[in-house]
C-alpha cells in the first residue's frame, strides 16, 4: 500500500513541460512544479508571491464569495470585486419596487451608506496541506467502500479538530484524484460583508440569457462589496461598530490593457470538473442528467418568465431564482451539443480500451486494476432508474415547488421559532403564491407522466383518489388550506406551532412524502454509488501509473486553483475568426430599445457618443469591454481575478464559450476560452457612470 501511494504521489507532482499551458487547474501550494513553464510564458513573480505561509501573498487577497463564487480584495480597506451575477442574490435582497437597485444600480457614497447583507460571508484560504499519508496508513485493500469511508471520516475529523482548535478557523479534508489523495484546507471566515456598488442590470447582465455562455460578449459583469472586521481586527458578525477589513494583501489594478499572446493567470475556486469520466458516465450525463434538467427547467422557467414580464414586483422577487435556474439549464444544452459534436464518448472509449490492454499485459496490474471499468459500467447501469427518478423529484418538487421546500424547512426549525420566523421573512419577501401555484400544477403533471409509478411519492395517491387526477384542483385546495401559502397564515400558525397542526397541513404532508421517496431512491442507489467510487479511484490510479510522463492534475472540487494561459482569438468554425476583445461600440450595435436583455442606459450612450472614457480608454481610443483567454476555468471561478505576469488585475473571469461547453469533461485547447470583463471597463462604469471615483482612489492603480 505505501509503495502504491508513493508511486501515485510521484506521478501527481511530475510536470511535463511540453504540456499545453492553457489546460490544468493546479493546486496552489505546488506551483514550484509549474514555475519554469509559467516563467517561460511570461510570469514575472515567484511561487512564494502566490502562495506563502510566512508572508503576504496573492492567496490572501482571493476569498470564496458566498457559497459558490470567487472574489478579490483590491484595496487596503477591504474593498472587494466579484461578478454581478455572483452578487445578484445580495443585490436582489436589498431591492424593492421603491429602491430598485437591480434596475437602477447602486453606489454607496461613504462607509455608512454601504448595505449589510445578512447571511453573506467570504472565506480566505489560510493554508492547504497534504494529509494523504495520515489517511492511507489506516486503510487497506480488504475494506469495503463503506468501511473505507468511515475510517477516512474518523481520521479527517481528528485532523480538522487539531488544525482548528483555538484558532477560530474552519477546515475540511478534501478528496483529490477520485480518493487517491487527500488535503487539509483551512479557512478564515468573515461574516460582515456589505454591498458597496453595482451597475444597473442593463450593464451587469447585458445580453441576459441570449448572450449567456456566448462570445462575443459585452457584459459589465461586476459588483462591489466590502469586508468588515471587529475593531480588534477579528472576524465578526455584522455590527455597526465594525470597521473595514485591513487585508494581508490586496491586488494592484492595471490600466495597461491586454494584447494577443499576453500571459494570463487566474486564481479562484473552480467548482467541479470530471475530466477523468468514463464513456459510461458520458452516457448518463447526456441521456439522463442533462436531458432531464433541460426539459424540467425549461418548463418551469417559461412560467417564471411570463409572470416576471407581467409584474415588476414578481420580476424582482424571481430574478435571482430565474438566473440560478437558467444558467445550468443552458449549460446542459451546450454541454450535450459539445459532447456529441466533439465525439467525446469515442475518445473516452479509446482510452478505456488502451487501459484494458495495459493492465491485461501484466498479472499484477490485472489483479490491481482489472475490476475498475467493470465496477464503473455496472454501477451506471444499475443506478440509472434511481438516479433519473431522484433527479425528477429534486427538479420538479424539491427545487421546483417552493411551498414544499419551505414546509420541510420549517418542520426542521419547529423547535427554534425565532430562527423559523427569520427564515420565513426572507422566504415570503421573494415569494409569489400565484406563480408557485402555476409551477406546481406543471411540475406535478410532468412528474406524473414521465416517471414510473413505482417511484411516485405517496401523496400522488391523494391526487388520484380524492381529486381524480385533477392536478389543478389539488393545487387550488392545497394552497387554500396550507398555513405556508401566505405570510399572514404562517404568522398565525407560529402563535402555536405544534407538531400536531403541522402534520395536518397539506403542504407538509406532500413535502414529507416527497423527501421520504427521495431518500428511498438515494438509499437504493447507494451500493452502486459505492462501486462507482471504487471503480473511479482504481481507474484514475491506473491511468496515472500507465502514463508516467503525462501531466495529471486533480479535478476541480471548489478548492483554490491556479490556471495560466494567454490572451488570444479562436476559430469556432470554418471561415470564422473571433477577435480577442469587444468594445463599447458592440454594446451600441446590440441595443434593442425596450428589450430587457439588450437595453442600454441613456447615460452610457451619452458617454459613448462623447467618447468620454477618461483614463480607461485603450491606446487605440476605444473603450474595451471584454476579452478572452485560454485559461482553464469552470463554475465557481466566476468573479476570479485574471492577472498579468506581474500579478496585476486586468479583469474578472465570468464565463466560458458556447463551443466548449463540454469542457468540464474534456478540455478542448483549440476552442475553450475564458470570457473576462476588462478591468478598465469596470473602472469606467464605476467612475463615469456611477460617480464612484472615491472607490477607485482606494485602489493601487498601475499605468
Amino acid at each position: 500500500m505505501k509503495k502504491y501511494i508513493s508511486l501515485l504521489l510521484i506521478a501527481f507532482v511530475l510536470f511535463n513541460f511540453s504540456a499545453k499551458a492553457d489546460e490544468g487547474m493546479w493546486i496552489i501550494s505546488l506551483l514550484n512544479k509549474n514555475y519554469a513553464d509559467m516563467k517561460k510564458q511570461g510570469f514575472k513573480l515567484s511561487p512564494e508571491d502566490i502562495y506563502s505561509l510566512n508572508h503576504a501573498s496573492l492567496k490572501d487577497a482571493i476569498p470564496i464569495f458566498g457559497r459558490g463564487c470567487t472574489s478579490e480584495i483590491v484595496s487596503d480597506k477591504g474593498l472587494l470585486l466579484t461578478n454581478h451575477h455572483c452578487g445578484y442574490g445580495a443585490i436582489q435582497s436589498q431591492t424593492t419596487v421603491e429602491h430598485n437597485y437591480l434596475r437602477d444600480g447602486f453606489w454607496a457614497k461613504s462607509f455608512k451608506d454601504e448595505l449589510p447583507i445578512p447571511g453573506l460571508s467570504v472565506r480566505f484560504l489560510v493554508r492547504i496541506e497534504d494529509v494523504t499519508e495520515q489517511i492511507y496508513k489506516k486503510l487497506n485493500d480488504k475494506m469495503t467502500e463503506e468501511q473505507r469511508d468511515a475510517v477516512i471520516k474518523k481520521i479527517s475529523d481528528k485532523i480538522v479538530s487539531k488544525a482548528t482548535k483555538g484558532t477560530g478557523y474552519t477546515a475540511s479534508v478534501r478528496s483529490f484524484f477520485n480518493g487517491n489523495s487527500y488535503y487539509l484546507v483551512v479557512y478564515q471566515v468573515y461574516k460582515d460583508v456589505r454591498l458597496v456598488g453595482t451597475p444597473p442590470e442593463m450593464i451587469g447582465k447585458f445580453g441576459y440569457d441570449t448572450d449567456n455562455w456566448v462570445w462575443p460578449r459585452h457584459t459589465g459583469d461586476f459588483s462591489v462589496f466590502r469586508v468588515y472586521m471587529s475593531k480588534d481586527g477579528k472576524p465578526a458578525e455584522y455590527s455597526p461598530d465594525n470597521v473595514p477589513l485591513k487585508p494581508k494583501y490586496h491586488i494592484p489594478v492595471s490600466l495597461k490593457g491586454v494584447q494577443p499572446g499576453d500571459f494570463t493567470m487566474i486564481i479562484g475556486y473552480p467548482g467541479r470538473t470530471n475530466r477523468y469520466m468514463t464513456s459510461y458516465g458520458i452516457d448518463e450525463l447526456i441521456d439522463v442528467t442533462n436531458t432531464n434538467r433541460i426539459k424540467i427547467r425549461g418548463i418551469r422557467q417559461e412560467i417564471m418568465m411570463k409572470d416576471m414580464k407581467a409584474d415588476e414586483k414578481i420580476r424582482i422577487q424571481y430574478s435571482s431564482k430565474f438566473a440560478r435556474s437558467s444558467n445550468y439549464w443552458k449549460n446542459s444544452i451546450g454541454m450535450n451539443r459539445g459532447l456529441k459534436k466533439l465525439n467525446v464518448r469515442a475518445k473516452k472509449q479509446a482510452m478505456e480500451e488502451q487501459f484494458r490492454k495495459w493492465y491485461a499485459a501484466d498479472p499484477k496490474r490485472q489483479a490491481k486494476y482489472g475490476e475498475a471499468l467493470t465496477l464503473i459500467e455496472n454501477a451506471y447501469k444499475g443506478r440509472k432508474e434511481y438516479v433519473s427518478a431522484a433527479q425528477y423529484i429534486s427538479e420538479t418538487m424539491i427545487r421546483g415547488i417552493e411551498i414544499y421546500y419551505f414546509a420541510n424547512r420549517i418542520a426542521e426549525m419547529l423547535e427554534k421559532p425565532d430562527e423559523a420566523k427569520t427564515y420565513a421573512a426572507r422566504f415570503y419577501k421573494d415569494y409569489s403564491m400565484p406563480t408557485d401555484k402555476k409551477i406546481a400544477v406543471a411540475m406535478l403533471k410532468l412528474f406524473y407522466n414521465d416517471v414510473d409509478k413505482k417511484y411516485h411519492p405517496d401523496f400522488f395517491k391523494i391526487i388520484e383518489n380524492q381529486y381524480k387526477g385533477d392536478f389543478a384542483k389539488y393545487v387550488d385546495d392545497l394552497y387554500a388550506n396550507s398555513v405556508f401559502a401566505s405570510q399572514a397564515k404562517f404568522d398565525e400558525f407560529m402563535k402555536n406551532p405544534t407538531k400536531e397542526n403541522l402534520e395536518k397541513d397539506p403542504a407538509y404532508i406532500a413535502a414529507k412524502s416527497v423527501y421520504a421517496k427521495y431518500d428511498e431512491l438515494r438509499a437504493a442507489s447507494k451500493k452502486y454509488d459505492e462501486d462507482l467510487a471504487k471503480g473511479r479511484r482504481l481507474y484514475l490510479a491506473g491511468l496515472i501509473e500507465m502514463q508516467p510522463d503525462k501531466n495529471f492534475y486533480p479535478d476541480a472540487n471548489f478548492t483554490m486553483r491556479l490556471t495560466y494561459g494567454k490572451v488570444g482569438d479562436y476559430r469556432p468554425r470554418d471561415g470564422v475568426i473571433y477577435d480577442y476583445y469587444t468594445t463599447l461600440a458592440g454594446v451600441m450595435e446590440k441595443e434593442i430599445p425596450g428589450d430587457f436583455e439588450f437595453s442600454v442606459p441613456e447615460k452610457l450612450k451619452e458617454l459613448y457618443n462623447k467618447k468620454d472614457y477618461g483614463q480607461y480608454a485603450d491606446a487605440d481610443g476605444t473603450m474595451r469591454v471584454c476579452f478572452i483567454s485560454n485559461n482553464d476555468i469552470t463554475g465557481g471561478n466566476s468573479g476570479s481575478p485574471i492577472m498579468n505576469g506581474n500579478g496585476e488585475l486586468i479583469g474578472l473571469a465570468f464565463d466560458g464559450n458556447w463551443e466548449a461547453m463540454s469542457g468540464d469533461i474534456a478540455f478542448e485547447p483549440d476552442l475553450q476560452r475564458t470570457i473576462n470583463v476588462d478591468i478598465r471597463y469596470v473602472l469606467f462604469i464605476m467612475d463615469k457612470l456611477g460617480g464612484a471615483k472615491h472607490l477607485i482612489d482606494e485602489m493601487t492603480i498601475r499605468k
